[in-house]
């Protein structure tokens, strides 16, 4: 297994919670938020983010109508 690249992460994390200790451990971050069953911030834009609204619900409700990539 490769070693986490927490450095590099943070620069492409827009999480805007500040005291936030799983801040570039994408794979912790990503089971803190499944726990809560919730996305993480790099599943949002930027503006929504800013809501700590990380519900599967907002995910949906901003994705769904989405043109495909």
């Amino acid at each position: 297994m490769s070693e986490c690249k927490v450095e590099k992460n943070k620069k492409n994390c827009n999480c805007t919670y500040e005291p936030c200790a799983r801040k570039g451990i994408c794979c912790e971050c990503l089971q803190y938020h499944l726990r809560l069953d919730e996305f993480p911030a790099c599943f949002f834009p930027s503006e929504v983010e800013r809501t700590y609204d990380r519900s599967i619900e907002k995910f949906i409700e901003i994705y769904q109508n989405k043109k495909k990539w």
